[in-house]
C-alpha cells in the first residue's frame, strides 16, 4: 500500500483501483456468486454478510485462519460477529461435538448437556437465576420482550436509535417493514437524563427497556456506567423490566458487561459464541419471572422450539466454558483487546488521521471520523468510500473485517497477529491518510 496515495488524488480514484486489484484476486468468488444469485437473492441468506462488488467465499477455516475459493489467506479479524470466540475448528470443541452426536441427534427429550450448561451459565452471568434455550439471539430477544410484556400486562418498549436485537428488530436501525410490530418508544443512546424522562412519561405503557449495554451493530459503542444505571434505576422506579441484550456483549466479561459495569438486569438474552460456535441462544433471569415458563403451572407460559436442546450445541456449549473460556481466559483475552484497540489509536494519532478504534475487551470497531463517537448516531456521516477503501485494502492484506469495520477477537487470534494487523493499519493510513475525508 505505500505510496499509493501518490497515485491516486481522490478518494473515488482510490476505491477503483482497489476494487479493481480485488475482483482481480478473487475470480472464483466472483464466479460462485454470479452463479449463486439464481438460487438465493443476492446469493446469500444472511444480509450481513454481503458487500459489493462481492463477499468472498470461504472455503474453509482452522485457528485464527480463513482461506477462500481463490487461495487467498486471511487472518480472521471478523470472528464471525462474536460467534467465533474459539476460532475454527477447535480441537475440544469437536471431540465434544462427535461424542454428543455419538449418542445421538434429534432426540426429542430432555438430555443432560441442557442442564449442566443452565448451571454453567447460572453460575456466571449475575442475571441468571432460571434460563431457557432458542435457537438464536433474536428468539432470545423476543422470549424476553414477550415474559416482559406478560407479567407487567403492559404493550411498549423503550428501545434506542441506532440498536439491533435481531433480524425482526431492528427498529433502532430505522425500522424494516419486516420488523414485529411492537409498539416502540425511541431514545437516544448514552442520554441518561433522557432515557429516565421518557421511562417517566411512558411508565404506563412500557413493559421494557431493551438495550445493549454496548452498541454492537451500532458501531462497538459502550453504554456509559452512569447510562445504564439510570436505565436501572428508572426500571425499578416505574415497574418497568430491564432487558440486556448481551447476545454479543456476554463476552466482554467472566459474567458478561453486566458483572463488568455492576449493573444487573430483571431479564438477559443472549446468543453467538454460548453454544461452542453452533446454533444457540437463550433468555434467562430473575426466577419469579422465569418460572412462568414452568408447565406444572395452570397458567404457564408457551416456549416451544424443535432445536432448543440440540445435543450439538448443548454439548459444545458445556465443553466451551469449562475447558476453554473460562473466567481467567475471558479475563485475559479482553485485555488483549483492550491493548490492541489502544494500540491502534496511538497509530491514527500518530498519522494525525480521521480514524478511531472504539470498544471494550474483545470487541471493537475502527471508524474514519475524527470527532469522538458516543453514539450510533455519530457514525451516520462516515464516508461509504472510505469504509470501502479500508476494507478490500485490509482483505487484500490478508485480513477479514467488515465493510462497517467491526471486529471482534477469537482466542486463536496470536500476538504476532496483533502486530500484523497494527502494521497494515499504520500502512493504509501512510498510503491513504490524505484522501480520506477529514
Amino acid at each position: 500500500m505505500t505510496g499509493r496515495a501518490k497515485r491516486n488524488l481522490d478518494l473515488d480514484a482510490a476505491v477503483a483501483d482497489v476494487e479493481a486489484r480485488y475482483v482481480a484476486a478473487n475470480p472464483k468468488s466472483e464466479a460462485r456468486f454470479e452463479e449463486a444469485c439464481r438460487t438465493m437473492p443476492g446469493a446469500n441468506t444472511r444480509t450481513s454478510l454481503y458487500y459489493d462488488p462481492f463477499p468472498v467465499t470461504i472455503a474453509r477455516g482452522r485457528g485464527s485462519h480463513l482461506w477462500d475459493l481463490d487461495g487467498n489467506e486471511y487472518v480472521d479479524f471478523l470472528g464471525d460477529y462474536t460467534a467465533g470466540l474459539y476460532g475454527h475448528s477447535n480441537p475440544v470443541i469437536q471431540e465434544a461435538v462427535e461424542a454428543a452426536l455419538a449418542g445421538g441427534i434429534g432426540l426429542g427429550a430432555p438430555c443432560d448437556y441442557e442442564s449442566q450448561l443452565a448451571d454453567l451459565m447460572c453460575a456466571r452471568f449475575p442475571s441468571l437465576d432460571m434460563v431457557r434455550f432458542t435457537n438464536s439471539g433474536t428468539e432470545g430477544n423476543l422470549l424476553a420482550i414477550g415474559l416482559a410484556r406478560a407479567v407487567t400486562a403492559k404493550t411498549h418498549l423503550l428501545m434506542f436509535e441506532g440498536s439491533y436485537h435481531g433480524g425482526v428488530l431492528g427498529h433502532g436501525g430505522g425500522g424494516s417493514p419486516i420488523d414485529v410490530p411492537y409498539p416502540v418508544v425511541m431514545g437516544v443512546y448514552n442520554d441518561a437524563q433522557g432515557a429516565k424522562a421518557l421511562m417517566a412519561e411512558h411508565a404506563a405503557d412500557l413493559a421494557a427497556v431493551l438495550v445493549e449495554p454496548l452498541a454492537g451493530t451500532g458501531g462497538s459503542i459502550p453504554g456509559d456506567p452512569e447510562f445504564l444505571a439510570a436505565l436501572r434505576e428508572g426500571a425499578d422506579e416505574h415497574g418497568i423490566v430491564l432487558i440486556f441484550d448481551e447476545v454479543m456483549t456476554s463476552r466482554l466479561s467472566s459474567g458478561g458487561m453486566q458483572k463488568r459495569i455492576g449493573v444487573t438486569p430483571d431479564l438477559t438474552a443472549f446468543g453467538k459464541y454460548l453454544g461452542g460456535g453452533m446454533t444457540f441462544g437463550a433468555f434467562g433471569g430473575r426466577r419469579d419471572m422465569m418460572e412462568r415458563f414452568d408447565p406444572r403451572r395452570e397458567d404457564a407460559l408457551p416456549h416451544a422450539g424443535t432445536f432448543n436442546n440440540n445435543v450439538v450445541t448443548m454439548a459444545a456449549g458445556v465443553a466451551g466454558l469449562t475447558k476453554i473460556f473460562t473466567a481467567e481466559a475471558a479475563d485475559a483475552l479482553n485485555a488483549r483487546g483492550d491493548a490492541f484497540r489502544e494500540r491502534l489509536n496511538e497509530i491514527a494519532r500518530r498519522h494525525g488521521a480521521p480514524a478511531q478504534a472504539v470498544g471494550m475487551g474483545s470487541m471493537l470497531s475502527i471508524h474514519l471520523k475524527r470527532e469522538k463517537v458516543r453514539r450510533p448516531a455519530d457514525i451516520k456521516d462516515i464516508s461509504p468510500a472510505a469504509r470501502k477503501l479500508f476494507q478490500l485494502e485490509m482483505n487484500l492484506g490478508g485480513f477479514f473485517t467488515t465493510r462497517k469495520g467491526f471486529m471482534s477477537i477469537s482466542l486463536a487470534v496470536s500476538d504476532q497477529e496483533f502486530d500484523q494487523f497494527a502494521d497494515a493499519f499504520d500502512e493504509f493510513l501512510s498510503a491513504y491518510g490524505g484522501v480520506l475525508p477529514d
